[in-house]
């Protein structure tokens, strides 16, 4: 294959955007080389394959037509209190479960009712609910015609979204004491309303020096560079390998011990990562617990672990380290719902982030009394998960807060579905899938990566460079390193097969490593992929030879 047209400055330029914006010029090369061309119609006949966005191809289907039948229901209740042409009235609470239990009967046939009355039997038997409450509380939020009180997250939902983290992110085995939940549009949403609520109330500073784990998904790098926070950021680079040319993503112990500096306020990390895919090892993880134990005892965690049920066992450092600790969940790509826009923050009630508000300078907490006096006679008390929800509304509306009440009904049950045994089987295939890909990716690029049974597989991140050394040396590696861009591969990759893949230097992680997505392509483009990313290898170490001959 030729080398790309693009010139080696123009690559340059073109990589100091964000690796997503990058990925929509790629997209753009890779739709111009399917463009018909005279003498080059097999060009046009080339199908794009995107694995640059992590989007995934599949659907619950099971929890979403219980969401369906649970509207029939409601638009039943709601239209027995107030019938006129298409105008009802707000369901009723008394009498809502016997009501429920009846439509049950009387609509056998209706797709997702079996699953709708399963999850709410469930429910009821674990977390011991009054049926008409909990009926009444789905009802009137899948009709949507009130305001979400609370604010932060409805009551009954708060409860079932907290036992779904407790299955799925702490391993059915939650730290003593009670997890407080925000209900955000997505995980997105989670980040920016958390990096805003610690700059408002004090707890960090425009500078303050704060700790990424990389690679990471690229909004927690760019976040703290803009000019709001400007934080000093240091970075814990996963560096180990397991052999030549082999990277296992993980963290030495001298990396990790960065944390230990108590100038270091807050750290970052996705969980399992995101590129790499990988959860953080059980010896980092009794690290971190160690450094927070003896030398930085007020150290803050964000940890993002949306992609926490692709792992078998999975348990997130919320649960070992509760205290410290804001924990960031999606439903996004487990559920294939990012169009819903369903996230989470946790916060358990006993926290140093409360402490520290209470041991602020008396100025700042006179600022802060003043900035949250409109919402109480004592603003002092109102805890810091609270504080998220108010400043996500400016404080002045925070009596609009609050996730759409037919979102966190979903929510609800996506949560419950996981706790049946049908959702455990749907969870069982999603996982053979990442899987299944990343072994058809492997075979058509012919790499080795680490075998970790803490690897999730949604992405996999490929080190070229690592794998120019184990297959040919470390001339070759040189060889690359100064004769093209770390992007060069990308650009030869859309313009020349219509493939868009990320560049792993936008994770911070090394500068000439890539970023696949497992989730969003069929089986078998990954094997397209692999075989394409080895010619273009290939293609290069041809070129290494014959400057040598």
């Amino acid at each position: 294959m030729p080398k790309t047209t693009f010139t080696r400055e123009e690559i340059q330029s073109f990589a100091q955007l964000s690796p997503f914006e990058l990925k929509d010029k790629f997209i753009q090369i890779a739709q111009a080389a399917q463009a018909d061309k005279p003498g080059q119609k097999e060009k046009s006949q080339t199908q794009m394959l995107n694995a640059g966005r992590g989007n995934p191809n599949w659907v619950a289907t099971g929890p979403r037509e219980a969401f369906y039948a649970l509207g029939y229901f409601a638009l039943s209740e709601s239209r027995r209190v107030w019938t006129a042409d298409n105008l009802g009235g707000m369901p009723e609470l008394a009498g809502s479960g016997a009501r429920f239990d009846t439509f049950v009967r009387r609509h056998p046939d209706l797709p997702g009712i079996e699953m709708l009355q399963n999850c709410v039997e469930y429910a009821v038997e674990r977390f011991g609910f009054d049926k008409d409450a909990f009926v009444h509380e789905l009802t009137d939020s899948t009709i949507g015609d009130n305001y979400p009180v609370p604010d932060r997250i409805l009551a009954h939902t708060e409860q079932i979204v907290r036992g779904y983290l407790h299955d799925e992110m702490f391993d059915k085995r939650p730290p003593a004491g009670r997890l407080s939940l925000f209900a955000t549009e997505g995980g997105t949403a989670a980040m920016c309303y958390i990096f805003d609520s610690l700059m408002k109330n004090g707890i960090l500073k425009k500078g303050d020096r704060i700790a990424l784990m990389v690679p990471v998904f690229t909004p927690y790098i760019e976040i703290p560079e803009l000019d709001t926070y400007e934080f000093d950021v240091v970075h814990v680079e996963a560096s180990l390998f397991a052999e030549t040319g082999v990277r296992e993503w993980r963290y030495p112990e001298e990396e990790v011990a960065k944390l230990a500096d108590p100038s270091v306020k807050l750290v970052c990390v996705v969980n399992p990562s995101n590129p790499p895919s990988l959860a953080l090892s059980q010896r980092v993880t009794d690290q971190i617990k160690d450094i927070v134990a003896t030398q930085n005892p007020n150290l803050l965690l964000v940890t993002d672990d949306v992609y926490g049920t692709f792992v078998e066992g999975f348990r997130s450092l919320a649960a070992d380290l509760p205290r410290n600790t804001l924990l960031v969940y999606s439903y996004s790509k487990h559920y294939g719902c990012t169009g819903h826009r369903l996230g989470v923050i946790g916060l358990h009630d006993d926290n140093v982030i409360d402490e520290m508000i209470v041991n602020l300078p008396q100025a700042e907490k006179d600022r802060l009394s003043r900035r949250y006096g409109t919402l109480t006679l004592e603003p002092e008390k109102i805890r810091f998960i609270d504080r998220l929800v108010a400043d996500s509304r400016q404080v002045a509306l925070n009596h609009t807060a609050g996730l759409s009440l037919p979102q966190q009904v979903m929510m609800v049950l996506f949560s419950l579905f996981d706790m049946l045994e049908e959702g455990q089987a749907y969870k069982a295939k999603i996982r053979a899938i990442v899987r299944q890909r990343l072994d058809l990716l492997l075979e058509g690029a012919q790499m080795k990566i680490a075998d970790d049974p803490k690897r999730a597989g949604y992405y996999i991140e490929l080190d070229l460079i690592a794998e120019a050394e184990r297959v040919h040396g470390k001339d070759f590696a040189a060889f690359l390193e100064k004769n093209y861009e770390p992007v060069d591969p990308l650009f030869r990759l859309a313009e020349q097969t219509s493939v868009v893949l990320l560049n792993g230097g936008g994770f911070d992680g090394p500068e000439w490593s890539v970023r696949v997505s497992l989730a969003n392509l069929d089986d078998l483009d990954y094997l397209k992929i692999g075989h394409h990313l080895r010619a273009i290898f290939n293609d290069y170490a041809e070129e290494w030879k014959a400057s040598r001959a």
